[in-house]
């Protein structure tokens, strides 16, 4: 009898052993303490933006030649009406000059056909008195008047001839004007396109040549970025934007809506976007930007402070949280009603408490209603 009551005892044992290896061990699940917090609904950008100036120009001459003077480097600052490029063109300042002879000469004619104008024009006065006192017949009187009217004709002739003259010099400069290249605003030489001594050829229409000058005005930034057409109604001009640059990592820098593109632009098939402007608010803060810098921008459009919220990772499809039991260690599923929410927090405003705790290791195999569970501590 006691050898069988050994037996049933070391049977009952290892049955007992049995049933704990095989019992389902607790997940290790991370948990989040629902808690007030700020909420705020936001958008983001689908593609990177970008950093751009509020001026920015790439000037080519108008006709093309030889470069004979470069007077910048690129990164050189530039003040407005700085000669910064001329080509070849001796053949117009000798157009210039000699255009300027004629002007000299004709004015040079005008004033001696104006003095004898002037001289006709007396005598035919004097002529017209001797006339009125009967010394000279009306025939001469007649030829004198004829003779100062010739005269002041010839006068003005020779002043339209001024005139043209003057007109030459200024079509001359005009045509200077068509190989040389001024700074329209300060700003920051980015590209030259040429060297010196080089041929530089224009853009024909339709055919897309590199300009000779890129002119930057980094004195005045702004942000351009795409947003998803689906949430362009909800964008309007003056909503608070926050940016972050990747060469300003941490940084998060305030601005504000300035533009809304009225078009939407397919980049690829089934992309379509819409271009907004963003400005900073405070662009002397933000220290030195670079024109071209990657940038990110996400559109507050509302917020809430001191409201349940709760990571937006941790919802499940159908609006339904994974609540941790501790009276059981298993998982309660739990319906909820949300607000305001965005990448990060979702606001509760019904099916959840503050102090309660919810999963948000929801990828983790087995993590479901019912399961058994463990906190996971270390993972926070």
């Amino acid at each position: 009898m006691r050898r069988i009551a050994i037996i049933v005892v070391v049977v009952l044992l290892l049955a007992g052993g049995l049933f704990m290896l095989s019992r389902p061990q607790p997940i290790p699940v991370v948990l989040k303490e629902v808690a007030e917090g700020r909420v705020e609904s936001t958008l983001a950008n689908t593609r990177a933006g970008t950093v751009d100036a509020c001026q920015r120009t790439k000037l080519s001459t108008i006709l093309g030649g030889r470069i004979e003077y470069l007077g910048v480097k690129e990164g050189d600052h530039v003040k407005k009406g700085q000669l910064l490029l001329k080509l070849w063109n001796d053949d117009q300042q000798a157009q210039a000059t000699l255009a300027q002879t004629q002007i000299t000469l004709a004015a040079r004619r005008s004033d001696e056909a104006c003095i004898s104008a002037v001289n006709a024009e007396n005598e035919a006065k004097r002529q017209a008195e001797l006339r009125t006192k009967g010394f000279v017949s009306s025939s001469k009187e007649e030829a004198a008047r004829t003779e100062a009217e010739v005269k002041r004709a010839s006068c003005n002739t020779t002043k339209a001839d001024v005139a043209q003259a003057e007109a030459k010099l200024k079509a001359t400069r005009v045509e200077q004007g068509r190989v040389v290249l001024y700074a329209p605003f300060d700003g920051i030489v980015a590209k030259i396109v040429g060297e010196l001594g080089e041929y530089s050829t224009p853009s024909p229409p339709g055919v897309p040549t590199p300009p000779a000058i890129d002119l930057i005005d980094d004195s005045c930034l702004y942000v351009t970025a795409p947003m998803d057409e689906v949430d362009a109604p909800k964008i309007a001009k003056g909503q608070p934007v926050r940016i972050t640059l990747d060469a300003l990592p941490g940084q998060v820098i305030p601005g504000k809506v300035r533009r809304v593109a009225p078009y939407v632009v397919a980049v690829e098939k089934q992309a379509r976007t819409v271009d907004i402007e963003v400005d900073f608010d405070d662009p002397a803060k933000v220290g030195q930007l670079l024109v071209g810098y990657s940038a990110d921008v996400e559109i507050v459009l509302a917020g809430r402070d001191k409201v349940l919220r709760i990571p937006t990772a941790a919802i499940q499809e159908g609006g339904k949280v994974l609540v941790y039991n501790p009276d059981t260690g298993k998982l309660d599923e739990r319906l909820i009603k949300t607000g305001l929410a965005n990448w990060e927090y979702t606001e509760i405003t019904e099916g959840l408490k503050a102090g309660e705790r919810i999963v948000t290791s929801l990828e983790r195999a087995g993590v479901k209603a019912g399961t058994k569970v463990v906190p996971d501590d270390k993972a926070k």
